[in-house]
């Protein structure tokens, strides 16, 4: 008789389990408990009267061969330029024999990474580079005292038990002010000196002052062996209709593998017995409210056993789910803390923002994919352009740009209460304030989607995190995979790479959870940079 795997979550971490289970492993029968209607978690696609929205901005980049391979063999890479890499004459790589994206939907596309900040009504260089136009931005007085403050940050080096004395110690003081502390707060509604510098280690992973002046004199010289940081990748690959899109795909596979997927499904239950394995789960369907919101329905409890659960829910709502679990490890579930987070498209005829970058647009917008707002007088965390992302996410691309703005907030607060109206005045209002557009007569048409527990936050009682994984660890049959399931902030292919593990342990029979849990965890990265090796990573939100 086979096995039941039960996978709570069709995003990422749960799809990925769900297709190696069925293509791996034999005789089990594996069942996607998914609360709302779509696939992908925070990396689903929105389509709003053909215009897409990206939910957090997603790069898909990985070296890890597996995760490449799994990708292509879902969405292979483009065989053939896509439509403004044809009307602007720009040359892109091609996979000989892969897909033409003028006239397939199932292809994965190569695109161009441009991320800036925008601070003081001016583009900078996401990371920060040394070139002229930044020095000019900053003004010599600016520029001499980040100088300053960075010579005495490495004189005076902080202890590194905060992330602002991590970014300090990177950066100096004054560049952290500018480009790091007011965004950090708006991000995780927490200064930076309350927020655990974990956080920053895995983030930045190395990038400092030292790090760009390497890569400066690295490129004038043509040294080899020079470190590369996250984000330094200058391609990415990106599926034609949005990321989404390679998860409604992985999802038609795993169907067509035999796997089950129920819909608006919210699992509630998780239930151990006295021998500390998992019997099974207990799930309530949802209905969605008018804000996108899925909500349980009252008296539809449905309670399916299973041998193996794996999770992708949210590890605070797990444990809260679970009986019998100690007091301790209960209080630090209970205290891990989320951002969540909320999002306006608005579509407009043009942009305010002069493109003065020598990279060819259509429109001649700016070619940023997004743009990180570090500016006091707007609550917009970033707003991405989608225009940039895939020509294939905009009706009309030609006479149209697709905007969408970023808002980190908490579930139930001022901002999460808001109607659309109020939302989209709140957002159009900024966007007139720091110059994206002229006016808010411009504006054709907006969309407000919303995201519970987008972002796993690093305070509060995460500190204890440790102890919690220990006790999860030892439920045999409980493996909790993805961002949300570990509560790590992991890219795609991190989170893939924990499903990876997991798929391995049930079809191997391993007890042990420390490969599952160990992904992306090492606090730097040691590889060469050339025109072939980059980093390892998937740059998303």
């Amino acid at each position: 008789m086979g096995k039941k795997a039960l996978i709570i979550g069709a995003g990422p971490a749960g799809l990925t389990a769900a297709y190696e289970l069925l293509k791996k492993g034999e005789d089990i029968e594996v069942t996607i408990f998914e609360e709302t209607e779509e696939f992908g978690g925070i990396s689903k696609t929105v389509n709003y009267k053909g215009n897409r929205m990206d939910m957090g901005g997603h790069r898909f980049f990985s070296k890890i061969p597996e995760v490449n391979e799994w990708w292509d063999n879902m969405l292979p890479m483009q065989g053939k330029p896509t439509y403004d890499d044809i009307v602007l004459e720009r040359p892109m790589p091609l996979m000989e024999g892969g897909p033409d994206p003028e006239k397939e939907d199932r292809v994965m596309l190569t695109r161009h990474r441009v991320s800036r900040i925008f601070f003081d009504d001016k583009f900078y260089d996401y990371p920060i580079s040394l070139k002229p136009e930044t020095f000019k931005n900053m003004g010599f007085i600016n520029t001499m005292k980040v100088g300053f403050s960075y010579l005495g940050a490495m004189i005076h080096k902080r202890p590194e038990d905060n992330l602002e004395n991590f970014y300090i110690n990177r950066f100096g003081k004054k560049l952290y002010s500018m480009f790091f502390e007011y965004y950090t707060e708006n991000l995780w509604g927490r200064h930076p000196s309350e927020i655990d510098a974990s956080w920053g280690a895995q983030r930045v992973k190395g990038l400092s002052i030292v790090a760009v002046l390497k890569d400066v004199f690295g490129k004038i010289f043509k040294k080899k062996n020079r470190k590369v940081e996250t984000s330094l990748i200058e391609e990415f690959k990106y599926p034609k209709l949005g990321p989404g899109e390679l998860w409604d795909v992985a999802a038609a596979e795993v169907e067509k593998l035999g796997g089950k997927i129920v819909k608006k499904a919210h699992v509630t239950k998780i239930h151990k017995n006295s021998e500390n394995l998992i019997t099974g789960i207990t799930y309530q369907e949802t209905k969605r409210r008018e804000d996108g919101i899925y909500v349980p329905v009252e008296g539809t409890e449905v309670t399916v056993e299973g041998d193996y659960v794996i999770s992708s829910m949210p590890v605070k709502d797990l444990v809260n789910g679970m009986n019998d679990v100690p007091e301790t490890e209960a209080k630090i579930a209970a205290g891990l803390p989320y951002r969540d987070y909320m999002t306006l498209g608005v579509l407009v005829p043009k942009l305010k923002l002069v493109n003065k970058t020598n990279i060819k647009t259509i429109q001649n917008i700016v070619p940023d994919c997004w743009v990180y707002v570090q500016d006091r007088r707007v609550k917009m965390g970033r707003f991405q352009i989608y225009n940039n992302w895939s020509p294939y996410m905009i009706k009309d691309i030609d006479n149209t740009v697709w905007i969408g703005l970023e808002y980190f907030v908490n579930e139930g607060d001022e901002f999460w209460n808001m109607s659309e109206e109020e939302f989209a005045k709140l957002g159009i209002d900024e966007m007139v304030k720091i110059g994206i557009i002229e006016s808010a007569d411009m504006v054709i048409d907006y969309h407000m989607e919303k995201v519970k527990k987008a972002y796993p936050a690093y305070f509060d009682t995460y500190d204890d995190m440790d102890t919690l994984v220990e006790y999860l660890k030892k439920i045999d049959n409980l493996y909790c995979v993805g961002r949300n399931g570990q509560h790590r902030y992991n890219n795609i292919d991190h989170s893939m790479v924990t499903s990876f593990e997991a798929a391995k342990a049930i079809i191997s029979g391993d007890k042990n959870k420390d490969a599952i849990w160990s992904v992306n965890t090492e606090q730097e990265y040691h590889e060469t940079d050339n025109a072939d090796e980059k980093k390892d990573e998937v740059e998303v939100d």
